[in-house]
């Protein structure tokens, strides 16, 4: 038979079309402590289900808790690095969540947060190498741990709902020159806290890498969503395009969805 190039290109744009992964948003959200990442969730929608690694982390979700629009397991959020259990765990409970359709039900997955977790996959690593409570090894520990990282990240990228992650914000001082007195002139930067090449492969998972910017005013704290920003604070968007969003947005998951064409709805309380 001849080759039927149209054919083929109809399968293309068949597949593409049914893509889940193409009509979904998934986000890394990075930020200092207490501007605002967690609350983010707030915003995302509903109904949410957070898998909170973060100690306490979730008690500004009191009244979404309460209501439930927000579900939070917070199983994971007291580790003993002595005798780590938190990370195995978590494996088991996911990979029954998957079989089962759980994650289904949700408008938004959410990790909180991956700098926590982090701590948690290496607490893990540790212990199937005979070394609970000891420093990480570069080489036997690092890789192992990172590769762990991203493929259960890859894993959530399945899913048929939101799927955002917050990860927490390291300070670089950088010398970049020196005064007529000798004195250094240092720049500062804000990068994602995580381990080694992690810091660019886990946030290239990601469509979009946005940084949570939380300011004191009179009225309270304004909180803004540093979309596009090189520099200080890393952040960029792939759904962008056309003008559709600005370099600073609101804080407000629902209402970007919105403005990029996204759905925006919530799906039924569980």
């Amino acid at each position: 038979m001849p080759y039927d190039n149209k054919a083929d290109l109809t399968k293309v744009r068949e597949y593409y079309a049914s893509d889940p992964r193409q009509k979904r948003f998934s986000a890394l959200v990075t930020g200092e402590t207490g501007s605002g990442k967690t609350y983010l969730y707030r915003t995302c929608r509903k109904p949410v289900f957070i898998d909170s690694f973060d100690p306490g982390g979730s008690k500004c979700l009191k009244k979404e808790i309460e209501s439930g629009d927000i579900i939070v397991d917070t199983r994971w959020e007291n580790e003993d690095p002595y005798n780590p259990s938190v990370y195995e765990a978590w494996i088991n409970e996911t990979d029954h969540r998957f079989r089962v359709g759980f994650y289904n039900q949700f408008g938004t997955y959410g990790l909180d947060s991956m700098s926590s977790f982090a701590d948690a996959v290496m607490n893990f690593q540790l212990k199937g190498a005979g070394r609970v409570g000891e420093s990480p090894k570069f080489t036997k520990d690092y890789t192992p741990q990172k590769t762990n990282m991203i493929n259960k990240v890859k894993r959530f990228m399945t899913l048929p709902c939101d799927f955002i992650v917050t990860g927490h914000l390291r300070m670089i001082e950088e010398v970049v020159g020196t005064t007529k007195d000798g004195q250094d002139i240092k720049r500062i930067k804000y990068r994602f806290l995580t381990t080694g090449q992690a810091v660019v492969t886990i946030p290239m998972q990601f469509d979009e890498l946005y940084v949570m910017i939380g300011t004191d005013t009179s009225k309270g704290v304004d909180r803004k969503l540093l979309i596009d920003a090189q520099g200080q604070y890393v952040a960029r968007s792939r759904l962008k395009a056309n003008g559709r969003l600005e370099k600073e947005e609101e804080a407000d998951i629902k209402k970007l969805l919105k403005k990029i064409g996204l759905n925006w709805e919530d799906k039924p309380k569980v």
